[in-house]
């Protein structure tokens, strides 16, 4: 597993892009996994605040179940509503969402991220990182450019689809 900030020192410009992407849109996409297996998605807000990433919920929602259940998760962002050749690109991450208990770190994190700190209960969790990808097209617009990023030390890898 690794934190936003072992991405960042390990590939600074594709980290760049990828929380450029993200944090370009508010809403994200959520992919948890029901207590049956399959797959729930959830709207998303997620932040950036001292090397990590976090997101949070609202009181007993599902997917905060789901995560508390089993950890692991993927969240995509960066789409918006551009198709064609005028799209960008896509990003995910994916890897373990652990939630944050403690009362004065939840206070400086949501400090950090320029929010008031819930007064009810709430679910603030930090991403641990398994993966980070980027896809977009090449210069030509002719094939998908798939650049893969792992906390398994292989690296950032580039792979391109026609």
């Amino acid at each position: 597993m690794a934190r936003w900030a072992d991405v960042a020192e390990a590939e600074p410009e594709f980290a760049a892009e990828v929380a450029a992407a993200l944090d370009a849109y508010m809403h994200k996409t959520l992919a948890t996994l029901r207590a049956d297996g399959s797959p729930r998605i959830s709207g998303q807000e997620a932040r950036f605040v001292e090397g990590d990433l976090y997101f949070g919920s609202m009181p007993g929602a599902l997917k905060a179940r789901d995560l508390r259940r089993d950890p692991r998760f993927a969240l995509h962002g960066g789409t918006g509503d551009v198709s064609g050749e005028t799209w960008e690109r896509d990003v995910k991450v994916a890897g373990r969402a652990v939630e944050i208990t403690d009362a004065d770190e939840r206070k400086r994190i949501f400090e950090a991220w320029g929010s008031e700190v819930p007064e009810g209960p709430s679910h603030l969790f930090r991403a641990d990182l398994t993966e980070v990808i980027a896809i977009g097209l090449n210069e030509a617009k002719s094939a998908l450019v798939i650049r893969t990023w792992t906390a398994d030390g292989r690296g950032l890898r580039t792979i391109e689809r026609a």
